[in-house]
């Protein structure tokens, strides 16, 4: 196993940036020349491109399914992209990352053996941009996911939460008058899919209980299942932790590679 930290010049985002990079060295088999399958994993709000190194069991479940694992940091941009700071975050991460991984490790490049997940802000980045990219990742793995579109969408200017204000969430989001039926609205994305005829990336969804965020997750599950998208939904007694990620990115793992 090899964990690798990563530093190249992001022509998406115009400046340096890293990536954390997990590659089992040999496989089961004994060979090493079959590419891996291959896992773009997203972390939370306020964290880095190190938060599942260090809080979770991804080194483990990177080696026994034989799955490379790559990090990236998103800064608290929600993955995606701020056209007017040329810092375009969903481009590097559905696209860019993508083919620079593929070339610099044995990776596969089939869309069925590339997967997409991430938890909190990155649950909600891998939905997102799991759609967006839809001929790039088969599935999409989100845990807990900040599905907050429903929740900011047409906020007063005065609106302030637990986590930022109405100049952040426009900063980010852009109009909140335009988000329902934008490009950063999942439902949205889902339907413009369904209409096109086009792939539909599986999901893994799974939710605590007592998670703030539970009802955001429970109404894209209805929706899912209101459209009939294959999908998996999961809820269990947890909070907004790492214990609960780590119970179910191993469960995520297992389903997506299998």
């Amino acid at each position: 196993m090899a964990l690798l930290q990563v530093n190249f010049f992001s022509n998406s985002l115009r400046r340096q940036t890293s990536f954390n990079a997990l590659v089992p060295l040999e496989r089961a088999d004994g060979t090493s020349n079959r590419p891996m399958k291959a896992l773009y994993l997203l972390h939370g709000y306020s964290g880095n491109y190190m938060d599942w190194v260090c809080n979770s069991n991804i080194q483990e479940l990177s080696l026994k399914h034989e799955i490379a694992v790559f990090m990236p940091s998103g800064e608290n941009f929600f993955y995606l992209d701020d056209i007017d700071m040329n810092s375009l975050y969903s481009e590097y991460i559905g696209s860019e990352l993508v083919e620079f991984t593929r070339k610099m490790f044995p990776i596969s490049d089939k869309r069925e053996d590339t997967f997409i997940g991430g938890l909190s802000m990155g649950g909600y980045g891998a939905i997102r941009n799991g759609l967006k990219y839809n001929r790039t990742f088969s599935r999409i793995i989100a845990l807990s996911s900040a599905l907050i579109t429903y929740r900011i969408a047409y906020i007063p200017v005065n609106y302030k939460d637990d986590v930022a204000d109405y100049n952040y969430y426009t900063r980010v989001f852009g109009d909140v008058n335009k988000i329902i039926g934008s490009d950063k609205d999942p439902e949205a994305l889902i339907l413009s899919l369904k209409q096109e005829k086009k792939q539909i990336p599986e999901i893994f969804m799974a939710c605590g209980t007592e998670d703030f965020l539970l009802e955001e997750n429970r109404k894209f599950h209805k929706f899912l299942d209101s459209e009939q998208i294959e999908h998996k939904y999961f809820e269990s007694p947890g909070t907004h932790d790492w214990k609960f990620w780590n119970e179910y990115i191993k469960k995520g793992i297992g389903w997506a590679v299998y």
